[in-house]
Order: structure tokens, then C-alpha cells, then sequence
């Protein structure tokens, strides 16, 4: 019998965001009890830190380049197979809530919801962002509208970088909780399998969570510490860093390093508290797989599209950049009685999902896809090595950065991070044992030499083996 999948994937939330990786500001009782009975992979990390890009590539196993969605505001070719499709086909009844960003999420582009490929999804209820630009072909403006209601966020007295969010009960967290009940619920007494991916747009900006989610921070916010590196020498860096530290987005949105301390620690204390309002959403859906007697066949996943600076390095959001904040995210893969409760402290790729899920279901990878299988390590079958490096990629990625615009793309091992700006012959190296907060750039550095050199052939040789392996050889000659 296959099993069901839950695929729970929040949007721009680092990996230090959960009581589980030692935050111990958040509260997250729900997903570190998730963690703690499940394989809980420690340093997972995507491979690309935008949207778009990073989505595409762990839907399909494939990587950024290769499935030719390298940057927001493309639409993913026709032909791409994501894991939805490839279930369906397989006789799964695949859902979706959320947010799910394979196409723009522009009404100027499209009239209504997103493009759609063929997905796989039979159940698709849709939700950009949380904004009521879509109108009705939003689920959650739809979800507002019937309660009389419409999205307001009106901007917090005490910090001009928050906004006072939606009360709890019409936030849009819960509007795709409700959603993702209600199809556990449905899916019950159905003997097919099921696939629900469930994409909440929490704890990605603006800044807004439910006021009763704030107000307990505020009372410890002196105790919350400012970003890490917040006035680290920006100057031997890419120079998209600078520019993104004088206002994000190239200077498009207001957060940077010129905020107060107060401003800082508030920002801090509305993304943690964002947090938090997911843990209770998990915890709610976990409780409808328990109650419908589904949870001891379904394969939970919790993770994120990738992370946020959050003023680390006096950044915010996310960019040409591959910081750990930005590129690292947590990662939770559950099977009650199959996959034991385990800590992977090796590095992982987002890439590799898809070819897991297909390997756990009993099915064979497709052939496009690039990511490896990690079910015999998640089922004890091989020791959970990890990998021994981490690539990513950012081909102008977003749109607000040009003459030049950013090429980028970046390998880290167990011990050192390397980024290669195509567009300026520029680029960072850093030594992550001895600098791990990553300030001090190794570039230029005559001493670092060898180990640059090093670096920059694994890079090299990752680059090569993102080619696309389609189509397939059918002969050979």
C-alpha cells in the first residue's frame, strides 16, 4: 500500500527559526515534537534563494538551469514534470492550498490565477499572497469575502517595519490549515492515495503576524539580539550586498541597517511570532491525520523554499546572495514505523525530495530528474552520509539589481563556501570553521590560494553535471 504525503512547505523561513534548532524565542512545541519522532535533517539547504527558481527545482529533482525557471516571473515550460504530475499519473489524488509559484504571481500577466502546466493537481485552491489583488480568484480573498471581511494590515504604532496582521481566525495561515483538514478529512475513506501540498505564505514579508502572536515578545524585546554582522564591512563583496543593506530589493523596500535597534529587534520579534503561528497550524493538520486514523500512513514533510537575512549583514529579505540565513531551511520527513526518529547532521539539497517521495511510494525517478534519492539512508538501508558539497545557483534571479545584472552561482563543503559573480569577476570565500558567521572574504587573499583554486574546480564540476540529462539516449549511435 503507498502512502499519503503531506507536504508542508512555508515560505522565507531560515533554519534557526524552531525551538528544535535552538531558538529559544520562538515557540514551536508542535514541529519539534515532529522532529524529534522523524528524520530531522540539521543542515538542508536549497538551491537557489529565491522563489521561483528554488520551487521549480524541488518539485521536479532538477536544478534551477535545467528546468529553465531561473528566475521569478518566468513560467515554467510545458514539459517539465513536477513530483505532482508524476504521482498523479501514478494514481494519486494530489491537492494543493496555498501559494505555489511556478508562474508569475502578477495579475497584470494573468487574468486570473497563475499559469498551469499539466501538475498533476485535481484539487487546486489557490492563493498568490495573502493581498487582495487577485480578487475572487484568490481562495483566501474568497475565504475573507464570505465572512465579510478583506485583508487589512494596518502598519504597527511602535515600529514603522511591522504591521498589526490578520486576527488568527482570518489569517491565511489558518484559512490553508482549514483547507488541508477538510481534504485529510475527505480523503479518509478513499482508497487511493493522496498527495496534499500545503503552501502557506507565513513567515514570508511584510512583517504582520496576528497582534496576540506579538504581544508576548514585546515585553523580553531587549532581550532579543540584533542581527548578526549588521555593520560588517560590505565593500569586499559583490556590490549587490551594499546596495541591498542601504533598502532591500536594490533599494525597492525599506529594511536595511540605517533602522534603530528597536526597529531591528521588532522586526525580529514579528518574524519569530509568524512563526509561531505555523507551528499551531502544523499541529492542527497533524491532529486531523491522528484523529482520521491516516497519520501511521502518510509521509509528513515540513520545510521551506528558502530562508530570510532578516538584517544579518544589515540585509534583509533575500537577493544575489548565498549567506547561510538565506540558503539554509528546515527540513522534517516523517513515516511513523518506517522512517525511525533520527538527526542528520550532513549536508542535504532540496533537490532531492522528489526522487525520495517517488523511491518511498515504490516508484522509479524520472528520467530528467538530477537529485538522488535518500530513502535508503531515511530507512537505515545506508549510513546517512550526506553530501559532500552544496551548489545553488542565482541567473538574475529577480529583477532589481542590473548593470550588470547578478550571475552567481556558489559551492559549500563541510568547511568553506565559495561564490563566483560571473557578472564582475568578483566573488567570496570563506573558511566557515574559522569564520562561520561568514564576515571575513577570502578572495583576494594570496594565502587562501590553494584552497580557492580548490573550490572553484568543484565548482566547476557541479556546473557540469546540471546539464540536462533529456532527452533520454535511446540507442547507441
Amino acid at each position: 500500500m503507498r502512502p499519503n504525503i503531506l507536504w508542508i512547505c512555508t515560505d522565507q523561513q531560515r533554519g534557526d527559526t524552531l525551538g528544535c534548532t535552538g531558538n529559544r524565542f520562538v515557540t514551536t512545541p508542535n514541529i519539534d515534537a515532529l522532529a524529534r519522532r522523524s528524520a530531522h535533517f540539521e543542515r538542508a539547504y536549497v538551491q537557489s534563494p529565491v522563489c521561483m527558481p528554488s520551487r521549480a527545482s524541488f518539485l521536479t529533482g532538477r536544478y534551477p538551469r535545467t528546468t529553465r525557471l531561473r528566475q521569478n516571473g518566468q513560467v515554467i515550460p510545458a514539459d517539465e514534470r513536477p513530483i505532482s504530475r508524476l504521482l498523479a499519473d501514478a494514481g494519486y489524488h494530489c491537492g494543493l492550498v496555498g501559494k505555489f509559484h511556478l508562474a508569475p504571481a502578477d495579475p497584470a500577466v494573468n487574468a486570473s490565477i497563475e499559469t498551469r502546466i499539466n501538475d498533476g493537481y485535481a484539487e487546486f485552491c489557490w492563493a498568490g499572497d495573502p493581498h487582495d489583488n487577485w480578487g475572487e480568484h484568490s481562495g483566501y480573498t474568497a475565504f475573507l469575502s464570505k465572512r465579510g471581511k478583506r485583508f487589512e494590515t494596518p502598519p504597527h504604532p511602535d515600529c514603522a517595519f511591522v504591521e498589526i496582521g490578520m486576527p488568527e481566525d482570518l489569517h491565511e495561515a489558518t484559512w490553508c490549515a482549514e483547507r488541508a483538514i477538510d481534504f485529510i478529512e475527505r480523503r479518509a475513506s478513499s482508497a487511493a492515495p493522496w498527495m496534499f501540498s500545503l503552501n502557506m505564505f507565513a513567515p514570508h514579508h511584510p512583517f504582520n503576524p496576528p497582534e496576540d502572536y506579538l504581544q508576548p515578545y514585546l515585553g523580553r524585546l531587549g532581550e532579543i539580539p540584533l542581527p548578526a554582522a549588521l555593520d560588517n564591512d560590505l565593500s569586499g563583496k559583490p556590490a549587490f550586498q551594499a546596495v541591498d543593506a542601504t533598502g532591500a530589493y536594490g533599494r525597492t523596500m525599506p529594511y536595511g541597517r540605517h533602522m534603530s535597534d528597536h526597529d531591528h529587534r521588532m522586526v525580529r520579534a514579528a518574524y519569530w511570532a509568524m512563526c509561531d503561528l505555523v507551528d499551531v497550524k502544523v499541529g492542527a493538520i497533524l491532529e486531523a491525520l491522528e484523529r482520521t486514523g491516516q497519520i501511521d500512513n502518510t509521509i509528513v514533510i515540513f520545510m521551506s523554499d528558502h530562508g530570510e537575512m532578516l538584517g544579518d549583514h544589515g540585509i534583509y529579505l533575500k537577493g544575489p546572495y548565498f549567506y547561510e540565513p538565506a540558503i539554509r531551511v528546515p527540513l522534517i520527513v516523517s513515516w511513523p514505523g518506517t522512517i525511525a526518529p533520527q538527526r542528520h547532521g550532513g549536508l542535504t539539497e532540496l533537490v532531492d525530495l522528489a526522487p525520495t517521495l517517488l523511491d518511498a511510494c515504490g516508484l522509479d525517478p524520472h528520467p530528467g530528474m538530477q537529485g538522488r534519492s535518500l530513502w535508503p539512508q531515511l530507512t537505515g538501508r545506508e549510513p546517512p552520509a550526506g553530501r559532500a558539497d552544496i551548489y545553488c545557483e542565482y541567473y538574475n534571479a529577480m529583477p532589481f539589481h542590473r548593470d550588470p545584472t547578478p550571475q552567481l552561482t556558489m559551492l559549500r563543503t563541510q568547511s568553506h563556501k565559495i561564490v563566483v559573480d560571473h557578472a564582475n569577476d568578483d566573488g567570496e570565500l570563506y573558511d566557515l570553521g574559522a569564520d562561520p558567521g561568514e564576515t571575513v572574504n577570502l578572495w583576494r587573499d594570496g594565502d587562501a590560494l590553494p584552497v580557492k583554486a580548490d573550490m572553484l574546480t568543484r565548482l566547476a564540476h557541479r556546473m557540469a553535471f546540471t546539464v540536462d540529462p533529456l532527452p533520454p539516449r535511446i540507442s547507441e549511435w
